[in-house]
């Protein structure tokens, strides 16, 4: 008998490779294919598939490999981000079990403006904010300074310096340029200038909240804001790609700890993600913490942040994405909709029982 096929689904980089945007978009490459012997060497046959505009390459490649799961590390093409979503409902209605979380968790995810909504329904902490969908900006009725965010952007796309603005006119300039580079909606917030921290959550089979990681900016030079910009994430040779220095683990009360694992867990729910998620905070000076956004699809690798994060828990990368797959044939063994992790169609052990490398 085969070993069952697991396809590892990402999305084909579209960007030329001198485009600013293009190293957020060409590292799930190289992510996919060490994932995909990772898995391979758990005992499982393994392929790999790059989607690119065409979504009727997956449908054909569905039906002719007939995978007994597909590890989904699609985040959508460049020019047309809500894709990601798109590609888990073609999964869905074929009723192909995946990774990670379902449509309607990675389509309001990728909503800022949204998640935001929710989280106030919810009760959850979140910031003061308003949505623009065109200029003027008019009475913004919350105090400066405030940051400007592309609303339906993810890996730090459309965040720089200039993101933080101290007045009217500075406001204006930015919610301009980020309608015309990235179209309406643009998210105003206020801008909290406390400590930063991300908190991965885990469901597998159990939901866990894994120690929260600090985000420390080191950079003092007067005009400065300590903020995650695309730059100095992803571009090496810019001044602000040293500036913040992740601690893993954060060196944080338990009591604090405690609580932004709560709120995770929490805000996790409320979203509807499935397997993992990484949840943003940011604390103001009175140590009151504040969602920022909740991100169902997090870049999964040994050294980006969730990975770090996974390390910092004693849970090996490898043991993840081993019980990820697990959980996934289960559901579809469990012949359920892939819609949502149901307990009879989970592992009965937790990930952190897994011996760890």
């Amino acid at each position: 008998m085969p070993k069952p096929l697991i396809l590892a689904l990402y999305n084909q980089p579209l960007l030329p490779l001198d485009h600013p945007d293009a190293e957020s978009e060409h590292s799930v490459v190289q992510i996919a294919a060490k994932a995909a012997s990772i898995v391979e060497k758990a005992g499982y046959r393994t392929a790999l598939l790059p989607l690119g505009l065409d979504p009727t390459v997956l449908w054909k490649e569905l039906k002719k490999r007939k995978p007994a799961a597909v590890l989904n590390f699609f985040e959508g093409n460049y020019d047309r981000t809500e894709t990601e979503s798109y590609v888990a409902g073609l999964l869905e209605w074929k009723c192909v079990p995946f990774t990670g979380s379902p449509l309607q968790a990675l389509s309001v995810g990728r909503a800022k403006h949204l998640t935001k909504h929710l989280l106030r329904g919810a009760g959850l902490p979140t910031s003061e904010y308003r949505i623009v969908e065109r200029l003027p900006v008019g009475d913004l009725q919350m105090p400066w300074p405030v940051i400007v965010k592309p609303a339906t952007q993810d890996a730090s796309v459309g965040m720089a310096q200039d993101s933080v603005c101290t007045n009217a006119f500075q406001l204006e300039q930015r919610v301009a340029y980020l309608l015309e580079t990235f179209g309406p909606p643009v998210l105003i917030e206020e801008y909290v200038a406390g400590r930063e921290f991300n908190v991965g959550v885990i469901e597998l089979p159990e939901l866990q909240a894994l120690p929260p990681a600090e985000i420390l900016f080191n950079e003092t030079k007067e005009g400065y804001w300590p903020i995650l910009t695309y730059e100095g994430k992803w571009i090496e040779t810019s001044p602000d790609y040293h500036a913040p220095a992740p601690k893993y683990p954060a060196e944080i009360s338990r009591e604090l700890a405690e609580r932004l694992g709560d709120i995770a867990k929490r805000a996790f729910r409320v979203l509807g993600c499935r397997d993992y998620a990484r949840i943003d905070f940011r604390m103001n000076a009175a140590g009151e913490p504040y969602v920022l956004e909740i991100n169902p699809n997090p870049e999964i690798c040994d050294y980006a942040c969730f990975g770090l994060i996974l390390k910092s828990a004693d849970i090996s990368y490898e043991s993840f994405l081993i019980r990820l797959v697990e959980q996934a044939i289960l559901r579809g063994k469990a012949g359920m909709p892939d819609t949502a992790a149901k307990t009879a169609a989970r592992p009965q052990s937790p990930v952190s029982s897994v011996p760890t490398a």
